[in-house]
């Protein structure tokens, strides 16, 4: 068959426009480009041969010259890509599409494609099967025909019919013979294209079970970076602990603050009530009598005072050493947040690089 069809003899009955692939023939798994775009893919109908085809041009250069079988099977293998396999091309052609509307029709045109390649494969078939019975019938009847004249005709007669019946015998035996070859020859092409059928279907079961374990490597993948995520959720529940810690750290030392105010507060009562006293002893001169006893309060005053002096200095250094640690620990609250900032932006990427990832599979 010549690659670009003769429009005498055949002609389109369905036109698309895909990729065209074939399979590695020396992997048998990969796929690789048989044009470099999209192309003119179209089914052909012989009239004289009553057979299908498909055909692909690219350029000068036949990429795909496919004669449909009824044997042949169009597989869809994802939502834009379908493929078949060709045992007499000895290959595996795959197409490719824009959009999956455009790989329906086509599979719909090739089962369509094979159902009529079918009809005519079992037509042809019951024609050979007729002429075979008819030429068997015809053998038989002849020989009680030869009998019959042969009985009732004259010597002359009997030798011209016994010569016309032996010719006639041969002749049909020359067509058995034909037919019995064309039987053998459909048998042996039948054999040929069910043992390319085989092969075809053992590739797809190979490819089919390394499809298989690719799934479970990465549903391994998925298991190990789920256990990941896991960990990490841990590790954020501990730097949650860790902040709550900080809060009540800052709770305490507003205490201490509050406790630091009243403190101070009562400092100033005892100061305004020491200088209430002072105002008292400068005011009573004329009291002589009474100077003991008030030089006397007057010193327990003073010693009291110094002793509340004493534990103001004692209340100014706590607080003060109170003041630096809270410093210390504003610094240090400081310095935790920043890491836990940039622990949290390192998460939050994480994040994302599992999203993308799960987006991807």
């Amino acid at each position: 068959l010549s690659p670009v069809p003769p429009y005498s003899r055949e002609q389109p009955i369905f036109t698309t426009r895909a990729h065209v692939f074939q399979i590695d023939p020396s992997t048998k798994k990969n796929w690789v480009p048989a044009s470099k775009q999209a192309v003119t893919v179209s089914y052909f109908y012989d009239s004289t041969r009553n057979s299908y085809r498909i055909i692909s041009v690219d350029g000068a250069k036949v990429i795909i010259n496919s004669t449909i079988t009824p044997n042949m099977t169009f597989t869809k293998t994802s939502q834009k890509f379908g493929q078949w396999a060709d045992s007499r091309a000895n290959t595996v052609f795959g197409l490719g599409f824009p959009s999956e509307q455009q790989l329906t029709k086509f599979a719909e045109k090739f089962q369509e494609v094979k159902e009529a390649a079918k009809l005519a494969r079992d037509r042809s078939q019951e024609k050979i099967e007729t002429s075979s019975n008819h030429s068997q019938e015809s053998g038989r009847e002849t020989p009680s025909s030869t009998r019959a004249s042969s009985v009732n005709g004259t010597d002359d007669e009997k030798a011209s019919h016994g010569g016309s019946a032996e010719a006639h015998l041969k002749s049909e035996n020359d067509k058995l013979k034909i037919a019995l070859a064309q039987s053998s020859s459909n048998v042996k092409k039948w054999e040929t294209e069910l043992q390319s059928l085989r092969e075809s279907n053992a590739r797809l079961s190979t490819a089919l079970q390394e499809s298989a374990a690719s799934i479970e490597h990465w549903k391994k993948q998925f298991s190990a970076c789920k256990e990941e995520n896991d960990q990490l959720r841990g590790k954020i529940e501990e730097l949650e602990e860790q902040c709550n810690e900080v809060n009540k750290e800052k709770e305490r030392n507003a205490q201490l603050s509050r406790r630091l105010q009243e403190l101070e507060t009562e400092l100033q009562d005892k100061e305004l009530e020491l200088e209430e006293l002072r105002k008292q002893g400068e005011i009573i001169p004329e009291l002589m009598s009474e100077c003991e006893s008030v030089s006397e309060q007057l010193q327990a005053a003073e010693k009291k005072n110094k002793d509340l002096e004493e534990k103001v200095r004692t209340l100014r250094t706590e607080v003060e050493e109170n003041k630096h640690r809270q410093t210390n620990l504003k610094t240090e609250l400081k310095n935790f947040l920043d890491v836990l900032d940039g622990k949290i932006d390192e998460l939050h990427d994480f994040r994302q690089g599992l999203s993308k990832l799960g987006v991807d599979n």
